[in-house]
């Protein structure tokens, strides 16, 4: 009961007081492979997975749980994503991709699709950047941004293979592989690629780091319709 309540007081005062404390920010670092398949000599096949303290996750399911009420009761999810977010899985993208086509074939239209995938897309998030969009963009303010930016900066990592680990390095951008916050924080961050491509005449819709672009035309329009893709 005593550790219990230890916990809880850790968390609400963290919580309250817009500040993730120092000790829970360092990750240990274990490289996976992504596939069984894959070349094992080769860096880039490997995924780097965050190792983080219970507390650490803890703290940040409970701030996850708020942000989500807080993005839901105010409409400010994006629609046109899915994955990592309740109710917009991969069920759901295949049936918004399968309904659009389906009904282009209807109209006697033909389809393009284009996939976009963005490298190491949690290593690539910086942390400026992502609280500037989470204020300007979500109305982020006051005890809740300054939390937020207390969780990203002043991180650091060991890499740990096998029984050998590196010494500690700091984390001056991106968001750990393996935290609870991570996926949603790219969510928010990537949500003005889509204002952006929403402008073109292009339809699309995003999945987790993936990026899906694909356009219904005429097959008499072929030639500047691809063209219209090729240039968002």
């Amino acid at each position: 009961m005593g550790t219990r309540i230890g916990i809880t007081k850790i968390i609400n005062l963290s919580l309250s007081s817009g500040s993730f404390p120092l000790l829970l920010k360092h990750s240990l670092v274990t490289p996976l492979l992504k596939k069984p398949s894959l070349d094992k000599e080769i860096l880039s096949n490997y995924r780097p997975v965050s190792n983080l303290s219970f507390i650490s996750k803890l703290t940040e399911r409970i701030a996850l749980s708020r942000i989500n009420d807080y993005l839901t009761s105010n409409s400010l999810f994006n629609l046109q994503k899915s994955g990592f977010t309740k109710r917009h899985s991969t069920e759901t993208l295949l049936t918004s991709m399968y309904n659009k086509f389906v009904s282009a074939i209807s109209h006697q239209q033909v389809s393009c699709r284009c996939l976009l995938d963005i490298s190491a897309a949690f290593d690539t998030i910086d942390h400026n950047i992502l609280l500037k969009r989470l204020s300007a963009w979500f109305g982020f303010t006051d005890t809740a941004l300054t939390w937020i930016q207390s969780y990203l900066y002043s991180r650091s990592f060991s890499v740990k293979t096998s029984d050998a680990s590196s010494q500690s390095y700091p984390l001056t951008c991106g968001v750990p592989q393996g935290s609870v916050l991570g996926p949603l924080l790219l969510i928010l961050y990537t949500t003005l690629l889509s204002s952006l491509i929403k402008a073109s005449s292009v339809d699309h819709h995003l999945y987790a780091d993936d990026t899906q672009l694909f356009i219904s035309f005429s097959p008499n329009s072929f030639s500047e319709s691809i063209e219209r893709l090729l240039h968002v």
